[in-house]
């Protein structure tokens, strides 16, 4: 009889680990869900096989054994969202998943898939490949391209399989109040005639978080090498067009009030993902 994978998620209370966990149930895999708080993954209980209640900065030497001695690491935790300008997010966040992620490599730990994000890329403008330079702009984006950047030279030393997934804009239930999707989503439940945003000519990457989670889980049983991966539509949308489209979607009874908000200085005006190689390593 082969023996089941077994998958350690972190982060799996969280926004997309949720889905992540669910998705994970289609597989013939053992489950295990990494959370500071096992209350707060009341709803999935039945779908994962072990739950692990601990913190991520409180890490022995022994973790990758007292965390199941796991095939696959998702790794999904990630502490301060979603403010992205916070300093936390390298002063402290940074020196803490390197720490927990080295511990778990040097316990045994042979391939981990790993959230980082588009804001890596900075203030580019077009359709970013893999191949761009990074150049963040917000304190959020530094420490996740700092962390890829140190993962990358821990596995030349202890090597690892290891997919880098820059996240586009996720959007779906769940997701952070302060997200577009969720406050166009309040505003409706409020019963708001008008939606305020701004003119929306902003081109960006959208992709359901549904769709997020099937790839990660795709990865994550398939990964066997050093990846960097944009996991995006690869088909830019305008911020007016994907707010229309999810009014439409739902029958929504909600207007568009454009130019309300001014544009955001701290993002580039259009912006999408190159997916050539996600397409590829998903064959």
């Amino acid at each position: 009889m082969n023996k089941k994978l077994k998958i350690l998620v972190t982060g799996a209370s969280g926004f997309i680990g949720r889905y992540v966990i669910q998705r994970l149930r289609e597989e013939d895999v053992e489950i295990i869900a990494v959370v500071r708080n096992e209350s707060s993954l009341s709803s999935l209980l039945s779908d994962v096989d072990e739950v692990v209640e601990i913190d991520i900065d409180k890490i022995s030497k022994n973790i990758y054994d007292h965390l199941g001695s796991p095939d696959i690491l998702i790794h999904l935790a990630w502490g301060g969202l979603p403010n992205y300008h916070s300093l936390h997010h390298y002063e402290e966040e940074l020196p803490r998943q390197y720490s927990f992620l080295k511990a778990m490599v040097q316990g045994g730990l042979k391939s981990i898939v790993i959230s980082g994000t588009c804001f890596e890329y900075g203030m580019q403008d077009g359709c970013l490949s893999e191949n761009n330079i990074t150049n963040p702009q917000n304190p959020y984006g530094l420490a996740k391209d700092s962390l890829h950047r140190q993962l990358l030279f821990l596995n030349k030393e202890m090597p690892f399989n290891f997919a880098w997934c820059r996240l586009f804009y996720l959007w779906g239930e769940g997701q952070s109040a302060q997200s577009l999707y969720m406050q166009l989503r309040a505003a409706v439940e409020r019963g708001d005639v008008e939606f305020n945003m701004s003119l929306g000519e902003q081109l960006r990457d959208f992709l359901p978080v549904e769709e997020v989670a099937d790839i990660l889980v795709k990865i994550s049983m398939r990964n066997n090498t050093v990846s960097t991966l944009n996991i995006a539509s690869g088909k830019p949308i305008s911020v007016r067009d994907i707010v229309g489209k999810w009014i439409d979607s739902n029958n929504w009874k909600i207007k568009q009030n454009l130019g309300y908000y001014p544009y955001s200085p701290f993002e580039p005006m259009e912006f999408w993902g190159d997916i050539t190689n996600l397409k590829k390593i998903m064959k």
